[in-house]
């Protein structure tokens, strides 16, 4: 391969990530917690869309364990959001050996 299409190559790539990118951030993932008791929806670029709450939860003595549902919630849907990132991402690099955390 000669350099001119290295680059052609690369410029592709760069085009396909961006588009990758941009279609993450609006992809919306569903976290849950609780057995369903507790949903959180974010984007994947992490920003909180909804947050549902079974109203069974919703009693002063247990606002604890609530707090606490919405934090296992938010951050299992953000777990997904970056699985998803990381899957998208190795499609558009295809077999190329970058190092983990590369993209």
């Amino acid at each position: 391969m000669d350099m001119k299409s290295i680059m052609k190559q690369a410029q592709e790539m760069q085009k396909k990530m961006q588009k990758m990118q941009e279609e993450l951030a609006e992809t919306e993932y569903e976290g849950v917690s609780g057995g369903g008791m507790v949903k959180a929806i974010i984007t994947g670029a992490g920003i909180a869309k909804k947050i549902e709450i079974d109203n069974s939860l919703i009693n002063k003595d247990e606002k604890d364990i609530l707090e606490d549902l919405l934090i296992a919630a938010f951050n299992d849907a953000k777990k997904k959001a970056d699985d998803g990132s990381e899957n998208m991402m190795k499609s558009v690099t295809g077999n190329l050996p970058l190092p983990k955390g590369f993209f």
